[in-house]
């Protein structure tokens, strides 16, 4: 079976504009996801999908495959889907363009999860959370025994009712944003119009969910960080050093 890595990257993100081409430790941080990606070994190819040309010229001058993509999608899934379109991919990996600390290790555990177990519409990944829980740009996800995602939320799920309440295990987990399809469904998936809970929530898994989709939750100690504003360029820098990767 084959599998694709795609990498979207758009210009026009809303807090931090050109952001795929900020330069991390000398590198722009494109490059650095890119790079992750290609570590890992399940991968069978790894793509860049932009809408557009300045890092497009970027990313090509690297010998990295690149796809112009529309400018109007509503979500990465939507870009990933019209990139892959056409290529013979059974499974499809979308990888967040802004996290230059991707564990390549995470992404076989996802690949081969996929090539597994076949009921599984699509896969992804979560950390144990203990700060951050009430913050709204940390993404929360809950699944049940079989580790099936059950729902994502930027609330604090679930809700500790009771003052004092102790658990033997994790009670918060943090989605990591990286998502694998089978090409079947993600096709099926764009073909349907953000839901009112996409929409409410701002989280595109939640058409999946919406829409009856299996989404097998991978649990990692890998909680990775993203480059989301300016301000976290220096954190980032800090944390590659820290972890031996520049």
């Amino acid at each position: 079976m084959s599998v694709i890595g795609v990498i979207p990257a758009r210009w026009a993100s809303t807090r931090f504009p050109g952001k795929s081409l900020t330069p991390l430790c000398g590198k722009p941080l494109i490059q650095w996801v890119a790079e992750r990606c290609r570590q890992a070994r399940r991968l069978d190819d790894v793509l860049v999908a932009t809408d557009d040309d300045r890092i497009r010229q970027v990313v090509s001058a690297l010998g990295i495959r690149t796809v112009m993509t529309r400018g109007d999608h509503p979500s990465g899934t939507d870009r990933v889907a019209e990139a892959v379109r056409g290529l013979n991919a059974d499974v499809v990996a979308n990888i967040q363009g802004d996290e230059p600390l991707i564990d390549p290790a995470l992404i076989d555990r996802l690949v081969d999860v996929m090539l597994a177990e076949r009921r599984w519409d699509m896969a992804t990944a979560a950390a144990p959370l203990d700060a951050d829980v009430a913050t709204s740009s940390v993404c929360k996800v809950v699944f049940d025994r079989d580790d099936q995602a059950l729902y994502f939320s930027r609330c604090p799920i679930p809700f500790i009712r009771e003052p004092g309440f102790r658990a033997d295990q994790p009670a918060h987990w943090r989605h990591i944003g990286i998502y694998l399809y089978r090409a079947v469904f993600l096709e099926k998936l764009v073909a349907e119009p953000p839901c009112l809970l996409e929409r409410a929530e701002c989280l595109e898994q939640l058409r999946a969910l919406y829409l009856g989709g299996r989404i097998k939750v991978i649990r990692t100690d890998h909680a990775g960080i993203g480059v989301d504003t300016p301000a976290d360029v220096s954190q980032v820098e800090a944390m590659m050093k820290q972890k031996g990767i520049v």
